[in-house]
């Protein structure tokens, strides 16, 4: 009986030494997302940040890129988070709505509609940097269920080994360094563009043969809707005043239809762009794309007197617990931001 309880106790530890090994090499291997493509891991900062925001945005660049929350809390004391992520497609947002909800309530949810255009799965790439570092729960089981193109398979998700384990000859130092940790390389979501590319040519704006929104993207708009619903959270739907790709005027009376039959607010921020005093020779980072932080201080602000006037939120900016965290938050912003304008004047004058 000895020799046998041994013998157990011997296989298990070396079942524990081999998962533990198995966990570390899939951690090793899997890309950090810290320097190169630093958007795969947006999703993973907010866990450290969750709770206690009046608003939560969703959706793809246009989310990350052009809504400061910081702004909203300096200018509106307003708490904030964006959860954006690349080519965000309206079941992640949902399925990102639903693993929120298990954080915190905010009292309301931001959408941007953008993604109501897609109704297939772009890539694995994209895919990968939205969910390869969400938690594990049943949202993710939901969301790589929803996002997989068909050479996906469910188990590489699980097991990351089975994805990257080509990835043993291209580790770099990143990998060790950050195997733990993930850095903060956003401002409550906000990814912080100082750079200025006026707009330039765009391409041409071409006739579609349909412009009708594809059957799912309706079906988890409403899980969205529903959601929101059932935690008593307002649902705010939201264009943003980017130039490329096109919204068409097609898309926008879907949108206005819809928010219309569900007693929804629907901003369009591209029809608004000259009331929000965006000009887009200094105000974008890439030609029209994106907005960069100038762009988005306006369009923040712009934002934040409606979510404040029109929506009932609070200014929490004298409330002490709530001040001392953001008044911290943005030191450190505007410290950035200072750091990054000095830099690029020494570059022009170099």
């Amino acid at each position: 009986m000895k020799k046998r309880g041994k013998t157990i106790l011997s296989t298990g530890a070396v079942l524990v030494v081999f998962c533990i090994a198995f966990v570390l090499i899939s951690r090793l291997l899997r890309p950090k997302y810290m320097t190169d493509l630093e958007e795969g891991s947006f999703i993973s900062q907010y866990y450290r940040e969750a709770g206690g925001h009046d608003v939560i945005f969703l959706g793809d660049c246009e989310v990350y890129a052009n809504y400061s929350p910081m702004e909203l809390y300096r200018n509106y004391g307003i708490t904030a988070y964006i959860r954006g992520t690349p080519q965000q497609l309206v079941w992640m947002s949902y399925y990102i709505a639903e693993e929120t909800f298990r954080y915190e309530t905010p009292q309301v949810l931001v959408f941007n509609v953008n993604a109501m255009r897609y109704s297939e799965p772009v890539s694995e790439a994209y895919n990968r940097l939205t969910i390869d570092q969400m938690r594990w729960s049943g949202s993710k089981v939901g969301i790589i269920s929803a996002s997989m193109t068909e050479e996906e398979q469910f188990l590489s998700y699980v097991f990351p080994i089975l994805r990257y384990h080509s990835r043993f000859d291209k580790l770099t130092e990143e990998d060790f360094s950050w195997l733990f940790q993930v850095k903060d390389n956003t401002f409550n979501g906000f990814q912080l563009h100082t750079e200025v590319v006026p707009e330039g040519a765009l391409p041409v704006k071409k006739v579609l043969p349909d412009y009708q929104f594809g059957d799912i993207c309706y079906e988890y708009l409403d899980k969205i809707r529903l959601l929101c619903e059932e935690r008593g959270t307002e649902l705010i739907l939201v264009k943003a005043p980017s130039l490329y790709p096109y919204w068409y005027d097609e898309y926008d009376e879907q949108i206005r239809e819809y928010a219309a039959e569900y007693g929804l607010s629907f901003y369009n921020f591209a029809e608004r762009s000259e009331e929000i005093g965006l000009d887009f020779s200094e105000d974008t980072y890439d030609g029209g794309y994106h907005l960069n932080l100038s762009g988005a201080v306006k369009l923040s602000r712009y934002f934040g007197n409606i979510l404040t006037e029109e929506h009932g939120l609070a200014d929490h900016r004298r409330e002490p617990e709530i001040a001392s965290v953001y008044d911290k938050k943005l030191q450190v912003y505007d410290e950035t931001i200072e750091e990054r304008m000095r830099g690029q004047n020494n570059e022009e004058n170099e």
